[in-house]
């Protein structure tokens, strides 16, 4: 059921749970989101991506953002995304993304979904600053 009011993702860590062919992003990427009235921006790193950033607006139910990141092999890649919100029913998130690349041919669907409490306190998940390497 749709709730009235769209859900702040300020201080939620998401962890990616499905991803097309032809996207950087797997199972061991995660997502740090901050959010201020309707601006909300990431950072994300881990598995092929050593560190991306991500920037854009929550439009009520529906996030579009620009992506940009670095891969491990030092590959730059952007895009653009828009993502649908769902509430689950334990009250985490999950994200419905369709993205494109603008650096590259290619798009795809991928999903996100916020890790919980425990997952997160089992996990040193702090998105460490840039270390130059």
């Amino acid at each position: 059921m749709p709730e009235s009011h769209a859900p702040s993702l300020d201080g939620r860590v998401f962890k990616s749970v499905a991803n097309a062919e032809g996207g950087d992003v797997g199972g061991d990427t995660y997502f740090w989101f901050d959010q201020s009235d309707d601006l909300i921006h990431a950072t994300y790193r881990g598995g092929t991506v050593r560190l991306g950033h991500l920037v854009g607006l929550h439009l009520g139910d529906t996030l579009d953002f620009r992506y940009s990141h670095v891969t491990e092999d030092g590959t730059t890649a952007t895009g653009h995304s828009t993502d649908r919100i769902e509430r689950l029913d334990d009250g985490r998130l999950r994200l419905h993304e369709d993205w494109s690349w603008d650096s590259k041919p290619g798009s795809g669907t991928s999903v996100l979904e916020e890790l919980t409490d425990e997952v997160r306190a089992g996990l040193d998940l702090s998105p460490e600053p840039f270390d130059g390497r």
